[in-house]
């Protein structure tokens, strides 16, 4: 059975992280290439994932936990990737959110739809673990956009609903990548790079097509790949070779911490 569960964000990190800064506008590529490594992207994945975990089903305090676990786990790989402002967030004693719109709020909240129980509680942990740092409201609404379109795709939902929720409540997402991939560039926004995520899990046709083609428009490719490989993951399922050789890059650590959610969300 293909694998479901955080480890799709986690790969599409991995396997985009050698493009973020030398893009690739085609598909044509090795998935595992000699420099492929975790970023900022994983290691806040499986600190979101951590924190629910400790939440053990209550989650009032999840934010306070969120803070906690992030700036654990974040603190032990200081050279992971995280921008200017979370890392400043990352090493205070008293973080506050700093109206962030940046996409770092989309590539790590792919847990919160394993946890939820239902679509309404999926937002509400969405927020409660993005508010903490990016309350900008694209922030908090590409958050959301993620973890709606991977709670559908987890829960039966067909591609064509879970693209029609996203345009009616989120995204006016009016080209395909064909369309953009001559003059998309960089850009770290949630506005402008989560809808992109979206349309290439849209045009796909499994796990691996997703991530060759959010990798295949260039951008901010490692958290491109991980947003579209949340909801590709949680929709197809993602082989196990590919599973295995993005769990072999993390380190121990990280390693248990995937181990004990996928245990958990398999026994929900």
């Amino acid at each position: 059975m293909a694998y479901k569960g955080i480890l799709g964000a986690v790969a599409g990190d991995i396997i985009g992280s050698r493009f973020e800064w030398r893009n690739y506008k085609a598909k044509d590529f090795e998935l595992f290439g000699k420099y492929c490594h975790f970023t900022d992207d994983s290691v806040m994945t499986i600190a979101v994932a951590k924190a629910l975990l400790e939440c053990n089903g209550n989650y009032e305090n999840l934010s306070d936990k969120a803070i906690s676990s992030m700036q654990q786990i974040g603190k032990l790989y200081p050279s992971a990737g995280y921008g200017g402002s979370f890392c400043a967030w990352l090493l205070s004693n008293d973080p506050k959110p700093y109206n962030s719109w940046g996409n770092g709020s989309a590539m790590r909240v792919s847990a919160c739809a394993y946890i939820a129980r239902s679509l309404d509680e999926a937002m509400e942990l969405s927020h409660k673990v993005t508010c903490i740092t990016h309350n900008h409201p694209e922030g908090l609404k590409g958050a959301e956009a993620t973890t709606v379109a991977t709670y559908m795709a987890l829960h039966g939902s067909t591609k064509e609903e879970i693209r029609q929720h996203i345009l009616d409540n989120y995204y006016n997402i009016d080209y395909t990548l064909d369309d953009i991939r001559d003059s998309y560039h960089f850009d770290v926004s949630c506005q402008g790079s989560v809808p992109q995520a979206l349309q290439a899990f849209f045009e796909s046709t499994d796990y691996e097509d997703a991530i060759r083609n959010a990798i295949s428009i260039g951008g901010d490719s490692d958290t491109i790949a991980a947003i579209t490989g949340a909801v590709a993951c949680a929709y197809y399922g993602m082989p196990n070779d590919i599973k295995e050789k993005a769990y072999a890059i993390l380190t121990p650590q990280l390693k248990e911490i995937v181990d004990i959610f996928d245990t958990q969300i398999k026994e929900a």
